[in-house]
C-alpha cells in the first residue's frame, strides 16, 4: 500500500511535541552532553585549564593492574574509564567500570584562585561520609599530576601521587604511587593503560544499523533483522496491515518462496534527531533472485522512526512503498 501522508505528518508533529521540552532544555545548556555532543562541549566561560582533560574526554578500553605486595601485582583488570563535561562545560566528571565489580568516579574542577585541580573521588566499594581530594595541575611535559597527604604505613609523612602521562587522542597512562616528602621514595601500587574507544555520532551509529540492516538481508540472517527493531515496533509494508511486534515482523521478513537477495542498499536523505527519537527518510534498491535463477530488481522510497532504548537505537516504526 502507498505511504500514507496523515500518518507521516501525525508522527512528526507527534516526535517534534515530544522533543521540545528536550530540544528547549538543550538549548540553555549548550555545553552540557547531548545528542550531538554525548560527553559535553568546554565552557567558553570556564578556566582555560579546562581543556588540560581534552584528550581524555570520552570513553576508553583500559587495563588496570594494582600491588599486592613489595614483589607481587594481581592480575590485569579489564575497565572502562569514560570522561564528560558537566555543570553546562565547567567542571569534568569521570566514572571507571571494572571488571571486577569495583567501579569509582570523581568531580573535577580547576579553582583559578588556587590555580589548582581539586579532584573528588568516590567508589561503589562504600558510601563515605566526605569525598577524598586530590590537587594538582597539568606540569611542563603534559602530565597530570596530584597530591593527596598520605602516610606510608609506618607512619613516614608523604602523598599518594598520581599521574596521567602520555596523554593523546588515543588514550593515555594512569600510575598511582606513594611518595615521600621530597618523593626520593617512590612506590607505585596501581597502573592503568588506556585506549579510546572509536567515538561514532549518534547519526553515524543510525547509518551502521541501517548498513547492518542491508547484509542482514543479504545473508538472510533473520535474527538480525529481527532485532534491529524495538519490541513494540510496528512495520507498514505495501498492501498489508501494520504488523507490531519483534516476532511477527520477524516472520514477515523471512523469505518462504526460496529466493535470495543479492543486493540490497539504502540511502537516507536525512536524519534527524529529537531526543531519545530520530526519524530518517530516503530510497532503498536491490536485486533478487528466483528460486529458479530469474533475477530482478527492485526499489522504493521509505520512512523509519527510530527509538533509542538503553543507548542502542533500534527502528520503531519502518514504513515503505515500492517505486
Amino acid at each position: 500500500m502507498k505511504t500514507n501522508t496523515l500518518l507521516l505528518v501525525f508522527v512528526f508533529l507527534l516526535f517534534a511535541l515530544q522533543s521540545s521540552s528536550i530540544c528547549d532544555a538543550q538549548n540553555i545548556y549548550t555545553n552540557a552532553p547531548s545528542i550531538e555532543n554525548p560527553y559535553g562541549i568546554p565552557n567558553q566561560n570556564a578556566p582555560k585549564e579546562i581543556l588540560d582533560y581534552a584528550d581524555l574526554i570520552g570513553k576508553c578500553n583500559c587495563k588496570s593492574v594494582s600491588r599486592i605486595s613489595q614483589t607481587e601485582w594481581a592480575d590485569t583488570v579489564a575497565m572502562t574509564w569514560e570522561f564528560k563535561y558537566i555543570m553546562n562545560g565547567m567542571a569534568i566528571q569521570d566514572q571507571t567500570l571494572k571488571a571486577d565489580g569495583n567501579h569509582s568516579g570523581s568531580i573535577r574542577q580547576f579553582n583559578s584562585d588556587s590555580s589548582r585541580w581539586y579532584v573528588h573521588y568516590y567508589s561503589s566499594s562504600v558510601a563515605i561520609p566526605a569525598m577524598s581530594v586530590w590537587e594538582g595541575n597539568k606540569n611542563e611535559n603534559n602530565d597530570i599530576v596530584l597530591y593527596k597527604n598520605q602516610p606510608s604505613p609506618n607512619g613516614t609523612e608523604g602523598f599518594y601521587k598520581i599521574v596521567f602521562s602520555n596523554i593523546s587522542k588515543d588514550g593515555f597512562d594512569w600510575t598511582g604511587a606513594w611518595v615521600n616528602k621530597d618523593e626520593s621514595i617512590i612506590y607505585p601500587t596501581w597502573k592503568i593503560f588506556c585506549k579510546k574507544q572509536a567515538q561514532l555520532t549518534e547519526k553515524e551509529i543510525i547509518l551502521k544499523n541501517i548498513d547492518t540492516f542491508s547484509k542482514a538481508y543479504i545473508d538472510a540472517d533473520f535474527e538480525v533483522i529481527a532485532n534491529s527493531y524495538s519490541l513494540d515496533a510496528k512495520i507498514f509494508p505495501n498492501n498489508s496491515d501494520i504488523i507490531n511486534g519483534r516476532e511477527a515482523i520477524k516472520e514477515k521478513w523471512i523469505i518462504k518462496d526460496g529466493s535470495k537477495i543479492l543486493k540490497h542498499k539504502v540511502t537516507p536523505l536525512e536524519i534527524k534527531l529529537l531526543g531519545n527519537y530520530a526519524y530518517d527518510f530516503g530510497y532503498y534498491e536491490g536485486e533478487v533472485e528466483s528460486k529458479k535463477g530469474k533475477k530482478s530488481t527492485f526499489k522504493g522510497k521509505y520512512v523509519i522512526i527510530w527509538k533509542k532504548i538503553d543507548e542502542k537505537w533500534e527502528m520503531y516504526l519502518d514504513i515503505w512503498n515500492k517505486l
